[in-house]
């Protein structure tokens, strides 16, 4: 079974995919487009994510070698390689990070993550933050059926356009919620 989706939180995507697990479906391979991969399983299995700056390839097996040590199976990594996609059968012992501290150093890679990338999404958006060159500037000038005809065809444009807007916000949110989870992690 094959299905597409796209997160911009991966807390969201880690469940989501647990409840594909539940549902019997275990994940074999996530494309870098968001295609995911499922086989029917008997067996009950856990997923979970975890971000990692870049990693040379010596320390890569080292990480990988670590997690492997614990029952878990590499997956993928996402696009740029820093989400790492980790799955194992169901034993009771199924989280990756065991105390607080490495706890803590998760949410903070996640923010920097989440950071970096609404940076980069506000620096694409600020071009079209002047809401006036969204659209085609004879547009304003039509009238009638013309103009509507005219704005309906270009509003998915001007969407478009915005989009950049529109991600950076949801890692703007992304950010806020590693943010707390952190902070809470730490006044503990």
């Amino acid at each position: 079974m094959k299905m597409f989706k796209v997160f911009f939180d991966i807390e969201k995507e880690e469940l989501w995919l647990n409840e594909q697990l539940q549902k019997g479906y275990r994940c074999t391979n996530i494309s870098s487009l968001g295609i995911y991969t499922f086989k029917k399983t008997d067996k009950r299995y856990v997923m979970r994510l975890d971000y990692q700056k870049y990693l040379p390839k010596k320390k890569f097996q080292e990480y990988k070698g670590i997690y492997e040590d614990f029952g878990w199976n590499y997956i993928t990594h996402s696009l740029f390689g820093r989400i790492r996609y980790w799955q194992k059968e169901d034993d009771g012992q199924n989280e990756i990070f065991s105390d607080r501290q490495s706890n803590s150093h998760y949410y903070k890679r996640l923010m920097g993550y989440s950071f970096w990338l609404c940076m980069l999404m506000l620096a694409v958006a600020i071009p079209y933050m002047n809401f006036s060159e969204l659209y085609h500037s004879g547009l304003w000038s039509m009238q009638g059926d013309l103009f509507w005809k005219a704005f309906i065809f270009e509003t998915p444009f001007a969407l478009l356009k915005l989009s950049p807007f529109f991600f950076s916000i949801f890692f703007g949110i992304s950010f806020y919620k590693a943010n707390r989870r952190y902070s809470m992690l730490k006044e503990k």
